[in-house]
C-alpha cells in the first residue's frame, strides 16, 4: 500500500512526509518497499514534487534502508509530544 500527499501541512511537514508506505509483514525482505517507493516518487516526479519528504520512526530500521537507496538524505529528526522519534529523508529529484 502506498499514499501520496500532494502538499505538506505542518504536520506532514514533520512527521509523515509525501510518502507513506507499507509492506504485509509476510512479504517484507523481498525488496518490494524499495520497489513501491521508487514507483511512488515516479508518480511525484509526473505530478511535479522536486523535494519528496519520505520519514520513518527512528525504532524501525527497515525503512531507512528502503529510503536512502532510493535517494534520500537525512534531515533533522522529529520528537512527536509522546516521545516517539521520526527521522525525515528528502530525495531531491
Amino acid at each position: 500500500m502506498v499514499n501520496i500527499r500532494h502538499r505538506l501541512n505542518v504536520y506532514l511537514r514533520k512527521v509523515d512526509g509525501h510518502i507513506g508506505y507499507g509492506i504485509r509483514p509476510s512479504e517484507r525482505r523481498k525488496r518490494y518497499a524499495t520497489h513501491l517507493l521508487s514507483e511512488a516518487l515516479n508518480i511525484t516526479d509526473q505530478s511535479g514534487i522536486r523535494s519528496v519528504l519520505v520519514t520513518c520512526n527512528d525504532d524501525n530500521i527497515g525503512p531507512t534502508t528502503v529510503i536512502v537507496h532510493n535517494g534520500g538524505v537525512e534531515d533533522e529528526s522529529y520528537m512527536e509530544p509522546h516521545g516517539n522519534i521520526v527521522r525525515r529523508f528528502w530525495i531531491e529529484r
